[in-house]
């Protein structure tokens, strides 16, 4: 069992950790003062040990933190001052730094960052598409990271207790999250098994979270609320054109965001009128009918809108430096900009690109389209994979609902 540190040593050994990651000067200057006032308060108080408590009320005392988020005057300072006692938190549970910044390479050690390296080559030589790859190799570093912050660099020294102590460090995160982290690191084990790195299958001895698809819900866009979405689109600018072609490939079509900034002009078969493409997630050829909707945004893109940019790709973004967009991209902005443009709430609902998917193939079920077929549209590999949308279909649900007298008799 660890042993319980002190407070001035937790902080210490919290301090060298961030020096070890290389913290800014200035960002080691504010933490500094505030380590300096919370020990001043735990002093007072004659606390030796860091707890929850001791933390919530150094905040409410010095910031009046949860007084003004129970205002709603929560600012980002005010946020910056929760993370200094939650970093604290989390290193003393798990003796590493969490929530770290996604956008900086957190990778330190050379063995570490060479070992990305092959295991990027690894994923890609598997056939995983980008997007794919990128996921699984920021997971493996998140690891190694981890790894790291116990003073490992040895993938010898890894064990299952010290994997299990990884996955505490997700606590916290909704469970498809987890169920992904931990599928990605599995693959990692896969890796070093296969490369010598290590001797024993972690693979099969790390533990899986146990979830079926079918218990997600997919977030769904009303009828009412599409169209204010498209109504605040600026179709007379070129970044309109551009951003109204691609909502109606998502919302018309169910095309994925992955498949939409790969297009390509030669993918469009006018005269079929059919829009035909390798999928990026299963690499299998996928056939849509291309709906005069769709086919008039796209060609009012491409004569009025499109920066005249040498780039194969049929969207680009259109702020220097032109050019695709990020492999790794979701485009959220984009939905985000334009909910906001037409006041629609963005609270307690995911509405990215994915959720028009998500619309498109729950519309499509209301008026009784056959699952096979939608399953066939949205590019589905295994019609298991579409039976999630029946959870958003209601209207069927009622017509199947019975009346009062139409059931059973409990007399």
């Amino acid at each position: 069992m660890q042993k319980k540190l002190l407070l001035t040593e937790l902080i210490h050994d919290l301090e060298q950790e961030m020096l070890r990651l290389g913290y800014s000067k200035r960002t080691m200057r504010f933490y500094r003062r505030r380590w300096r006032t919370l020990l001043q308060f735990a002093e007072e108080r004659r606390e030796f040990f860091y707890s929850k408590q001791l933390g919530i009320d150094f905040v409410e005392k010095h910031f009046n933190v949860f007084e003004k988020d129970d205002n709603r005057e929560l600012s980002e300072e005010d946020v910056r001052e929760l993370r200094i006692i939650r970093m604290i938190a989390d290193f003393q549970l798990h003796h590493t730094i969490l929530h770290r910044c996604k956008n900086k390479d957190i990778l330190t050690d050379p063995s570490f960052i060479a070992l990305r390296k092959q295991f990027q080559l690894y994923c890609e030589g598997k056939g995983y598409s980008k997007a794919t790859t990128a996921q699984k190799v920021n997971n493996s570093v998140r690891f190694m990271d981890y790894l790291a912050s116990q003073n490992i660099t040895d993938c010898k020294k890894i064990s299952p207790p010290l994997i299990h102590a990884y996955i505490k460090t997700l606590a916290g995160y909704a469970y498809t999250t987890i169920r992904h982290n931990i599928c990605c690191i599995r693959v990692f084990f896969r890796f070093l098994l296969d490369t010598g790195e290590v001797q024993t299958d972690f693979a099969v001895k790390t533990p899986m979270v146990q979830i079926r698809k079918q218990t997600r819900i997919p977030s769904v866009w009303t009828k009412d609320e599409l169209q204010k979405l498209i109504a605040a689109i600026d179709r007379r600018s070129p970044k309109g054109k551009r951003d109204y072609a691609i909502i109606l490939l998502a919302c018309c079509l169910g095309m994925r965001v992955s498949d939409i900034k790969n297009l390509k002009k030669e993918d469009f078969h006018w005269e079929e009128k059919k829009l035909i493409f390798i999928q990026s997630k299963t690499k299998a050829p996928l056939s849509l009918p291309l709906t005069p909707d769709v086919g008039w945004a796209v060609i009012d893109y491409l004569k009025y809108g499109r920066p005249n940019v040498d780039s194969p790709y049929l969207f680009v973004r259109h702020l220097a430096p032109f050019g695709p967009f990020a492999e790794g991209g979701n485009l959220y902005d984009l939905i985000k900009t334009y909910m906001g443009l037409a006041h629609l709430p963005t609270l307690n609902k995911k509405r990215g690109m994915h959720s028009l998917r998500h619309t498109m193939a729950s519309m499509l079920l209301e008026k009784g389209t056959p699952l096979p077929t939608i399953s066939d549209l949205l590019g589905h590999v295994d019609t298991n994979s579409t039976a999630v949308y029946l959870k958003v279909g209601m209207q069927k649900l009622k017509e199947c609902a019975l009346t009062f007298e139409e059931g059973p008799n409990h007399d």
